[in-house]
């Protein structure tokens, strides 16, 4: 058995190259020729099949540690095909600081298809508990909970949240789900099977935004699915099938190919968050900074079973800062949507990433209006750095002097 860095060069072959190339074949065909009426050939439609594809999906299954790796066209078609195995009336628990996306298929989408959507503090185990166990549950008719709603069938969450990167227990999770037979599903993108196996841990369905730090140079738009037994591997295989949003052969490759240097990638990644971290912890406009691999944030990363902490971060400026000016300001940092990738982005999630979500329910979740979330890429530290400190800077030249007076006597610039 090879080891997680040999297997993200070479993952399993498909044993379909007679050429002696390096690399898996990119498979253009569209359908595949019987050799008889009676045939069952292992390919016949690239729907249902694929060669570039079939080597990616047993990749990322290997790496994930599970029975079955499935492609998709995007991070939400691989979310729409896990959620599509579930009935109209099943009752799935969500964490509920998720990506904005995610947060509209859930609640605009699947909850017009029946589907009962339940928000979830997923760091609180016992109020999780109890709305798993469906304590806490409306009982499916809108009362305030009088009734013993059925157990949720199942708990979806991302290991580190989006944007506010929450530390998420998979283990602590899976034992409370597997107490009432509740599926659990993590979304692994933020840190990848490199940082953390979450089959490993209990969980049942991986999914990943492949998008990110999978393929990693923001060329490809890509979802990924790891299964951990067979029985819900052939149901994602039927989603996958009819539903249709598989992953093109080219786009295959690409991923392929990112996935190849993803834990050199992300050596740097990290080393590179932490010391911005560090930077704008102690900067006197940056009023919050979530990142848990800051000593101050009383996070262990072994004890979550994670091996790092991955290279995103979110901060909030000080009150009067305006947000927009320092975005707008960056320039090595690029302002863009999007996460993982070998160049460093910058956005601000009330208007970019979490649009969907209303006011409201970013603010109760502390997702605000002066928050910014940074993706760390590959550069230079020393550049990184530089350009939020001349970024501040600008923000702090455009304050009026009342209010920097204002600010200094509170102490919010100390």
């Amino acid at each position: 058995m090879t080891r997680f860095n040999t297997q993200l060069v070479h993952g399993l072959p498909v044993h379909d190259n007679t050429t002696g190339a390096v690399n898996p074949p990119i498979y253009n065909s569209s359908t595949y020729a019987f050799e008889s009426v009676d045939a069952m050939p292992r390919w016949d439609y690239a729907r249902s099949g694929n060669p570039t594809r079939d080597f990616l999906e047993g990749q990322i299954a290997q790496l994930e540690h599970g029975v079955r790796g499935f492609a998709f066209a995007s991070g939400l078609a691989a979310i729409h095909a896990v959620l599509s195995t579930f009935s109209p009336g099943d009752r799935i628990v969500v964490g509920k600081n998720i990506y904005g996306g995610s947060y509209s298929l859930f609640n605009e989408f699947f909850s017009r298809w029946g589907l009962r959507i339940e928000a979830a503090d997923t760091a609180d185990l016992e109020s999780l508990e109890r709305i798993i166990a469906g304590n806490d549950s409306d009982g499916g008719d809108g009362s305030d909970g009088d009734k013993q709603a059925a157990p949720a069938k199942a708990v979806y969450f991302e290991t580190l949240t989006n944007p506010l990167l929450q530390v998420n227990d998979v283990q602590a999770i899976a034992r409370i789900a597997q107490r009432y037979g509740t599926r659990v599903i993590v979304d692994n993108t933020f840190v990848t099977p490199y940082l953390q196996q979450p089959l490993d841990l209990g969980a049942d369905v991986v999914i990943h935004s492949a998008t990110k730090y999978l393929a990693g140079h923001s060329d490809v738009i890509a979802g990924l699915v790891v299964a951990r037994d067979e029985d819900f591997a052939q149901r994602i295989y039927f989603a996958q099938n009819r539903i249709g949003g598989v992953l093109a052969p080219a786009e295959c490759d690409a991923v392929r190919r990112g996935m190849q240097t993803l834990s050199l990638r992300m050596e740097r990644q990290q080393d590179n968050a932490l010391a911005i971290a560090q930077y704008l912890l102690a900067h006197p406009l940056v009023r919050k900074v979530n990142y848990p691999g800051l000593p101050s944030s009383g996070e262990n990363a072994a004890a979550k079973g994670l091996r790092g902490f991955g290279g995103v971060l979110s901060f909030e400026v000080a009150p009067g800062v305006n947000p927009s000016t320092v975005l707008d300001s960056l320039h090595v940092f690029r302002l863009a949507v999007s996460l993982g990738a070998v160049e460093s982005l910058a956005e601000l999630p009330c208007r970019m990433t979490h649009f969907e979500l209303p006011r409201e329910e970013r603010l109760k979740v502390g997702i605000t209006d002066e928050l910014i979330r940074l993706s760390v890429g590959i550069e230079d530290v020393n550049d990184l750095v530089e350009d939020l400190g001349q970024a501040l800077d600008k923000a702090y030249e455009e304050l009026p002097a009342e209010e920097v007076e204002s600010q200094l006597r509170s102490g919010a610039f100390a």
